[in-house]
């Protein structure tokens, strides 16, 4: 992936919200101490987020221009980009774990099956496909609005999204290259017989 095809995918995840609800990015002098003020949550959830990747070895590395980090994370799977926002107006927490990997055009609707069914009864998050390039995402999100935003929160958003994507991926591969169905695929991940019909 080349510069310019990496800074559009960082740019994909770490806007997650419609144009016109854009974070103001940081800014020097009396601008910044102004939305500071107005947004006095918002900015402690995102200081105390940086401090939590630093302390929790995450490695991130603030993305110019938005209030967000990207970090990295290498499962038993295989590697995966994360992003972690904080929307300091709306006070929400978006994570996204992003596979190295796109799904082919051809295998994309199988993907999208495949996602679906993945998807039901999933309690914390769930997966995204972007139909465009292939991309397959799992998102994680807290609306802390009015509340503090603590490391035991985020901890609780990034450990399912992390974990979850790392089990699935291998069964999502053999759908995308391997030939596997969607039924078939999520029945061996989750461990239950195929049903009838499926």
């Amino acid at each position: 992936m080349d510069e310019g095809e990496e800074s559009g995918q960082l740019d994909k995840a770490a806007s997650g919200m419609p144009p016109d609800r854009e974070t103001p990015a940081l800014a020097d002098g009396l601008e910044h101490e102004e939305v500071a003020l107005e947004h006095g949550n918002g900015w402690n959830a995102y200081e105390t987020l940086e401090q939590f990747l630093i302390e929790d070895g995450w490695y991130p590395s603030a993305i110019e221009g938005t209030t967000s980090f990207r970090s990295g994370f290498r499962g038993e799977s295989g590697k995966f980009r994360v992003i972690c926002q904080i929307n300091v107006e709306l006070e929400q927490l978006y994570l996204y774990v992003i596979a190295d990997v796109n799904v082919p055009e051809q295998a994309r609707a199988l993907a999208a099956e495949f996602i679906t069914r993945a998807n039901y009864g999933m309690r914390i998050g769930n997966f995204e496909m972007d139909y465009s390039d292939g991309e397959v995402r799992y998102k994680s999100s807290i609306d802390f609005e009015g509340e503090v935003l603590t490391r035991r929160l985020i901890q609780n958003a990034i450990a399912p999204a992390v974990s979850t994507i790392d089990r699935y991926f291998p069964s999502l591969m053999r759908v995308a290259f391997g030939g596997s169905t969607p039924a078939e695929a999520v029945a061996e991940v989750e461990g239950r017989p195929q049903q009838p019909g499926e």
